[in-house]
């Protein structure tokens, strides 16, 4: 029922209103200017106008809206060192931190004749903390210790309400000891303290200072008297110190870089006044293993510093791996006990393998260590199954050696044509491809197998036209025999080491068929077949 009432009177006044202009009255501009405006007469007196009020902009009358008087910056509007914050329809001013206002109310406009003026922190008790001295700042302050002082968790200067620094009084803890002295009195630990010495029984002051004081650097300084005993300055042994010395005694120690070699470390002073002197012997410190060296390419020798007769036990640690070969790794450890001034061990290092090799004198607690590299061998010829074979795509097996530790690097597989004189040469480093062979029927690999690409076991058939190691596997020719044969190579650097075994005989497929069809027709014939059989050990294979 309001809603609807709202909506009839504002019909009325607004067919009113557009009456009113139709028939030519006077409109009331006042009636209309905005909640945020005032009605005022205008300059020119002919009548009146809606004006938004301060803090406001707009046509006085649809809208006025509120006006950021801020926006102009606080300096400008508000004066130094201020912040401005904008109102509905207004604004005020506060002073930064670290300064306060002249009229001591919080907030303030500007023509009020209100300024912002430092805030002298320094004037409150203590705020740098004991030992703290204020320095105050435009619009801050800091803080410096005093002597006797300092700074702890930061640095100088530091303000107390942001950084964890504080100052705190200098302590030098108990005054030192003085060689054959005895401390008389003290005022205290902390800075500036004084504590005074005076020798012991038995001996005098000769020389320095009987005095030490606690400095600012939290240390004492001093004192630098020296006290004799009757017998005189107590006697010198070559590369020696005196650690201790009261009033008959003295002891020694050899100085840094040697070590003791037997005797007696003390001087004593007997009832005559003369020096029994200490007979221990000071020896430069050596390596106690030194000149390591490897020969036979798995024995260690080297040179031992110890006493002569005395068995030193050493520990010898190895680690070796092999770059082409990850999964690899041999890690090892071995005890040995010997008097000897050149001992030596030999180790089962394997082939082809960087080890790093450490031995430890355990009494000694010194450990040198050397790294060495171990050459190709031969590699070990590999576990086959020798066929012959009557079949278009044969199918050859190969087992890897049981140790998988092999330093093998790939294998190849040759197709040798058997016609006329066949000669192959294990040792030659050419790798002569299907492709490339000049001749219609020359030997070929057929077939480059790396070690990382094959497990414990391989199967390989022969002319499936596919490649393995970047070799054509071409089809074998019928009408033909062939010998193939297997070369296994280890590849390290610059060596070169391989073995080669016949790993079958292919017969001609066609010519089986002939005889097969000649038995099945009741004829009578013989049929031989000359079988060789071979381990290619050596440098140099021949058939003829």
């Amino acid at each position: 029922m309001y809603w609807r009432t709202a909506l009839v009177i504002l019909a009325f006044l607004t067919h009113t209103i557009t009456e009113m202009r139709v028939t030519g009255q006077t409109l009331d501009v006042c009636a209309t200017c905005h909640p945020n405006a005032t009605c005022e007469e205008k300059v020119d007196g002919t009548g009146k106008a809606c004006n938004c009020m301060y803090g406001f902009v707009g046509n006085g009358r649809t809208y006025c809206q509120d006006k950021n008087e801020c926006q102009i910056g606080a300096n400008k509007i508000c004066g130094q060192h201020t912040a401005c914050h904008n109102t509905y329809g207004s604004y005020y001013c506060t002073c930064l931190a670290g300064y306060s206002p002249s009229n001591n109310m919080a907030i303030f406009i500007p023509n009020d004749g209100t300024r912002c003026q430092d805030i002298n922190e320094c004037r409150v008790q203590g705020i740098c903390g004991e030992g703290g001295k204020c320095t105050n700042m435009q619009g801050y302050f800091n803080c410096l210790c005093q002597v006797g002082y300092q700074v702890h968790n930061g640095a100088e200067p530091f303000h107390p309400h942001q950084d964890k620094a504080l100052c705190k009084a200098i302590d030098c803890g108990q005054p030192p000891s003085a060689l054959n002295a005895v401390q008389l009195s003290a005022t205290g630990t902390r800075y500036g303290s004084i504590a005074k010495f005076g020798c012991s029984e038995g001996f005098f002051w000769k020389s320095g200072e009987n005095s030490s004081v606690c400095g600012a650097e939290s240390v004492w300084k001093g004192p630098s008297l020296v006290c004799e005993a009757t017998c005189g300055p107590a006697p010198a042994l070559a590369n020696t110190e005196v650690v201790l010395q009261n009033t008959s005694v003295v002891f020694h120690r050899c100085l840094e870089g040697f070590h003791s070699w037997r005797g007696r470390n003390t001087s004593v002073c007997d009832i005559t006044g003369k020096w029994q002197a200490a007979t221990m012997r000071c020896r430069e410190i050596k390596p106690a293993i030194s000149d390591l060296v490897v020969f036979n390419e798995k024995c260690l020798r080297w040179k031992a510093d110890k006493y002569e007769e005395d068995t030193e036990n050493y520990r010898v640690a190895f680690v070796g791996f092999r770059a082409y070969q990850r999964s690899f790794h041999d890690k090892r450890k071995k005890l040995l006990s010997s008097t000897s001034d050149h001992p030596e061990i030999c180790l089962n290092l394997l082939p082809v393998t960087n080890y790093t090799i450490s031995i430890t004198a355990l009494s000694a607690r010194f450990t040198s260590t050397l790294t060495t590299n171990t050459s190709l061998q031969v590699p070990q010829a590999p576990e086959i199954l020798y066929r012959e074979i009557e079949a278009p795509l044969p199918t050859l097996w190969l087992r890897r050696s049981a140790d998988t530790l092999d330093p093998i690097s790939f294998y190849q597989v040759f197709v040798l044509p058997l016609e006329g004189t066949l000669v192959f040469d294990c040792s030659s480093p050419k790798t002569p491809d299907f492709s490339s062979q000049r001749k219609p029927h020359g030997q070929y690999i057929t077939a480059q197998l790396h070690l990382r690409d094959i497990g414990k076991e391989i199967n390989l058939t022969l002319g499936d036209g596919h490649y393995y190691g970047g070799f054509y596997n071409a089809p074998l020719q019928k009408g033909r025999d062939y010998y193939i044969i297997l070369r296994a190579v280890s590849q390290w650097g610059g060596a070169f080491k391989h073995s080669c075994v016949i790993w079958a005989k292919v017969r001609d497929i066609s010519y089986i068929m002939k005889v097969s069809s000649l038995f099945a027709g009741g004829s009578i014939g013989v049929f031989a077949l000359a079988i060789f059989l071979g381990h290619c050990y050596t440098w140099f294979c021949k058939k003829t």
